[in-house]
């Protein structure tokens, strides 16, 4: 496989290159770039973090999970070209000097390259924007400082790269759906790469060989989000921060519970297709989702399929998905805001949950008309909680209607205990996230970040 793409502003050329090299590995081994650092090497950590800069403008990502043939076209800078090639450094790189932001060291280059990217941006959410570089060892606090006082720094002119216009060089790089379809058809023992957040610890954690990989990148048609009176739908290729910032007026619970999934680093790579297919039963997206009442697209050659999410999940590791056959889409009705989404994880930020519930209850004149519950963490895939759905439904909304319920959830999930969570943990805290979802619906303060003595 052949790529081009830039590389601190000079255009690098590579041939017949391994599919699953990582950037980290070849910008260390190949390049002598030893300033992009490997921490975690699952993108954990971020000490690996680089820009990559491609048609929807800058972004932060974990260089240790991102394959060399996902940077066909585009530009990616790494601590090294920060700076300027004169030697200026970035505002960013000056503050942190000036404020006394460096660390050990080890951890800086990200720290630096996840500030360029948000600065590039005029993001100032700093703490979102830092969640994915983890170290705190001699203290945060002036690392913080440090992004504020950038803030108002002009962009410097050698950052601002644009994506090159490259023809396509396999067909292991298909430019559009057609094309996938087709050359998966054709493969379909492939493995699909789209953000590799979770395809790349095979490789890095697991040295597992992937031959033959298909790279979903250049499918701009999978990016499509489409929003209309009756309709939302995202391309399977939308990255969570897309997917995100979207959700935000239509449902900003669940928009808040992507800005806790993961970094930004990984949610600039991660899609809403890509997690939905791998079919893992703590997910995130799947809960909220199928409370949504939604519907899965899939496609295999030129023969397409809608099918509910819910029944998408057949048992753990099992999905109902045929060898060559894609997750093109996933879709749900307009519908008045009702969904709330609680997230429960050891760490705040950028944690697999223990818990993931989900709830769409409507009320009518003081009745439960509709419910919609579902669950990850609780069970060997996504699941709703039907039992207790029937428990609520045409009942009064009320505390005891609440509590008459509870008892429901032991027959809908027998939860696992692992080291996230213990199995009685679990359920306890289905039940306490159902009486939340009651209280905020009240009125009454429950969220602990918003309550102050």
């Amino acid at each position: 496989m052949n790529i081009t793409f830039l590389l601190n502003g000079e255009t690098v050329e590579l041939k017949d290159i391994d599919p699953t090299a990582t950037l980290l590995d070849w910008l260390r081994e190949d390049r002598g770039l030893t300033g992009t650092k490997e921490g975690c090497n699952e993108g954990d950590c971020g000490a690996c973090t680089v820009m990559v800069t491609d048609q929807d403008g800058a972004k932060a990502v974990n260089s240790c999970i991102m394959f060399l043939p996902q940077l066909h076209g585009k530009a990616v800078r790494s601590v090294e070209g920060a700076s300027s090639p004169s030697g200026d450094a970035h505002p960013v790189q000056k503050t942190l000097v000036d404020l006394h932001g460096s660390q050990c060291g080890f951890c800086t280059p990200g720290f630096v390259m996840s500030m360029v990217a948000s600065h590039t941006n005029g993001a100032r959410d700093h703490d979102t924007q830092l969640a994915g570089n983890l170290c705190r060892c001699t203290g945060y606090a002036p690392i913080i400082r440090a992004a504020e006082a950038a803030e108002d720094h002009p962009v410097p002119v050698w950052v601002k790269d644009k994506p090159m216009a490259v023809q396509p060089t396999s067909s292991m790089l298909p430019d559009s759906s057609d094309e996938l379809a087709k050359v998966y058809a054709e493969n379909p023992d492939a493995t699909l790469v789209a953000g590799a957040t979770d395809v790349g610890l095979w490789v890095t954690k697991q040295l597992r060989g992937l031959d033959p990989v298909i790279f979903l990148n250049r499918c701009e048609d999978l990016k499509e989000i489409t929003i209309t009176d009756k309709e939302i739908r995202f391309g399977a290729m939308v990255d969570m921060n897309r997917m995100g910032e979207a959700l935000i007026d239509l449902h900003p619970s669940y928009a808040e519970m992507i800005r806790r999934y993961a970094s930004v680093q990984v949610r600039n790579a991660a899609t809403v297709g890509g997690n939905i297919a791998n079919g893992s039963p703590i997910g995130d997206n799947p809960p909220a989702l199928i409370t949504l009442g939604a519907t899965l697209h899939l496609r295999k050659g030129d023969t397409r399929r809608a099918i509910l999410l819910e029944e998408f999940f057949v048992d753990y590791g099992k999905q109902d998905r045929t060898p060559g056959e894609f997750v093109e889409a996933v879709s749900f009705p307009r519908q008045a805001d009702r969904l709330k989404c609680y997230k429960l994880s050891k760490r705040f930020d950028q944690d697999i949950s223990a818990v993931c519930g989900c709830f769409n209850i409507t009320v009518t004149d003081g009745v439960v008309e509709h419910v919609s519950i579902a669950f990850g963490g609780m069970a060997g895939t996504p699941k709703r909680a039907t039992a207790v759905e029937t428990a609520l439904t045409g009942k009064p909304w009320t505390r005891e209607t609440i509590k008459a319920a509870l008892p429901a959830f032991a027959e809908d999930y027998s939860p696992m205990t692992d080291m996230r969570a213990s199995a009685t943990y679990r359920l306890e805290t289905a039940k306490a996230m159902l009486k939340r979802y009651y209280y905020e619906d009240q009125g009454e303060l429950s969220n602990v970040l918003e309550v102050s003595a």
